[in-house]
């Protein structure tokens, strides 16, 4: 019996594999660290993706505005904003489907940095920023649909650190060095 199961097991598993939305991703991306900015402020925020290997993703700036773009967009709260953008520069490289030409392309590790600005009006806590790495992924063969890699990170806006002089204490004048 167990003989029997096993083929049809390996089949439903390869349909299964071949459905929509049941893809292994191509891209995925690394937990983004919380971000603390004073109200008025703004601080880095770096967001990690890997593209796995034997894939390639069209860069921020493809080499043809027929291909689609790498994009972060980011659905941020009231008094938070996100600016600043800046994408690695794509790495210009041929492929066996079209040697003479080179496509502006993502591999392996890429690092998107921004940054994230609060409103003096910002009260203190810990803010949710939602969002979405939208990429197209292609191999040696074929490109797939675009797709995107949900994200989110937490802003916390804090109290501004206040920096005193250290005191200086009186000396009595009764003591010499």
């Amino acid at each position: 019996m167990t003989k029997r199961l096993f083929p049809i097991l390996l089949f439903a598993a390869a349909a299964f594999a071949q459905l929509p939305g049941t893809t292994m991703p191509k891209v995925t991306a690394a937990p983004i660290s919380k971000v603390t900015v004073h109200p008025g402020g703004k601080a880095k925020v770096e967001m990690l993706f890997q593209v796995k290997p034997g894939f390639h993703i069209n860069s921020h700036q493809p080499s043809s505005d027929l291909y689609i773009p790498t994009n972060i967009i980011l659905d941020v709260p009231t008094d938070i904003s996100v600016a600043g953008m800046n994408y690695p520069k794509g790495e210009m490289l041929s492929f066996p489907f079209d040697p003479d030409t080179k496509l502006s392309v993502y591999t392996g590790d890429i690092t998107v940095t921004g940054l994230v600005m609060a409103a003096k009006s910002t009260p203190r806590g810990t803010y949710r920023v939602h969002g979405n790495f939208r990429y197209q992924a292609c191999d040696n063969r074929s490109c797939y649909p675009p797709t995107t890699v949900p994200i989110s990170f937490d802003v916390t806006v804090a109290r501004p650190t206040t920096h005193h002089a250290p005191r200086k204490t009186p000396q009595s004048p009764h003591i010499h060095h």
